[in-house]
């Protein structure tokens, strides 16, 4: 769990900086989101390669060795947006991060995927909320910095902090097994991604990711254009949605246990389905926030369990997990743009549809790829 907190705690406290490093370095909104850019083309550039890193070096030192690149690139990217002034090393040392982040997020979930499977019960929901404890544990922690400490201080203290924490928290993985001889963690990477049934659980996946980073970067503002609420409101909406999404996923592990993944994830599909639409054609906020409770309950569990899912095969976790990994990150960083694009077209609001139709091949994905019956 201390793997999880402390990558999303390094994302949060990042995140709380941005506004500074815009404008110590004097971008617009535009520059800022190219800049953003470079830490997603890390990540999603390295995520096909995770797989073979873990099956090599095993999730600990995996981990171990992602969170000193993430602080050191960090730390640099501090350096280089508040007192070097150059955005083409602030690019740089974000792709450096995101390769980082990325890989570090496939270790810890084939780790977490390898606890769950030997205490036999449902524990990857939990540990992707602790990731959104983290966050907003970096969110407070900014809130509390910003304007009192320097970026450069604020990002370096408390990356260190968290490399700390991390190193400790790993020394609890379990130990590293060594690969069975003719071992060819390239061969399995191949084979995972001609693998029908990983394909399958990685675009129910992707499906799940898009209803989850969609309303991560347009739910505050479909409810602004659609509804004509203030900033603050539409933020507050966003904060509702992650609180349930939260909840959820500190609460749906028994849910999963009883009554076994395939019900859950189907439900999911269609409580975000029904969620969106309602958001949409509510007509009124009340009903609209209604809405977004029911799109975060819905958006919780689809891509743990899927995580989960793609683990089941011990042998074969490390590859399939980067796998569905990669199309899941491939949504987060690719749907917001589209639904942009769809938005200048017919609304912020109406464009949120989009998310609602691909439910529907979510469910009928679940059904296939999620036959466990529950523990």
């Amino acid at each position: 769990m201390v793997a999880f907190a402390t990558n999303g705690l390094l994302a949060a406290t990042f995140i709380s900086r941005i506004p500074a490093l815009r404008e110590s370095l004097g971008l617009n909104n535009s520059a800022v989101g190219l800049m953003l850019l470079a830490m997603g083309i890390g990540s999603v550039a390295a995520l096909p390669l995770a797989g073979g890193l873990v099956m090599r070096w095993g999730a600990a030192r995996v981990v171990r060795r992602c969170a000193v690149l993430c602080v050191a690139a960090l730390t640099l990217v501090a350096i280089s947006g508040s007192w070097l002034e150059q955005t083409w090393l602030v690019a740089l040392f974000l792709v450096a991060y995101g390769v980082g982040y990325g890989v570090w997020d496939v270790a810890m979930n084939v780790e977490g995927a390898a606890v769950e499977r030997r205490g036999g019960k449902t524990l990857m929901p939990q540990l992707h909320a602790m990731w959104s404890v983290g966050t907003v544990l970096g969110g407070l922690l900014g809130i509390a910095l910003v304007g009192t400490l320097p970026t450069v201080w604020h990002i370096a203290g408390v990356a260190a902090v968290a490399l700390a924490v991390c190193w400790w928290g790993t020394l609890g993985f379990l130990p590293a097994e060594a690969p069975p001889e003719g071992h060819s963690p390239r061969r399995e990477l191949i084979a995972a991604w001609r693998s029908p049934q990983t394909l399958l659980l990685g675009l129910m996946v992707l499906a799940f990711a898009a209803a989850e980073g969609s309303a991560n970067d347009w739910v505050s503002l479909a409810m602004i254009d659609g509804y004509d609420v203030s900033h603050r409101v539409g933020v507050a909406c966003y904060a509702a949605f992650v609180f349930c999404m939260s909840l959820a996923r500190f609460a749906g592990a028994k849910v999963i246990d009883r009554i076994g993944r395939q019900p859950v994830l189907i439900a999911s599909a269609a409580l975000a389905g029904i969620g969106i639409v309602l958001t949409v054609f509510a007509g009124t906020f009340g009903l609209a926030l209604a809405g977004i409770v029911l799109w975060g309950f819905g958006a919780a569990l689809g891509f743990p369990l899927g995580i989960s899912i793609a683990a089941d095969d011990e042998t074969r976790a490390a590859a399939r997990v980067s796998v569905v990994s990669t199309l899941a990150y491939g949504a987060f960083l690719g749907f917001p743009p589209i639904l942009g694009a769809v938005g200048d077209q017919i609304g912020t609001l109406s464009a949120l549809l989009v998310v609602a139709v691909l439910m529907v091949p979510a469910a009928a994905l679940a059904a296939t790829v999620a036959r466990r019956r529950p523990v």
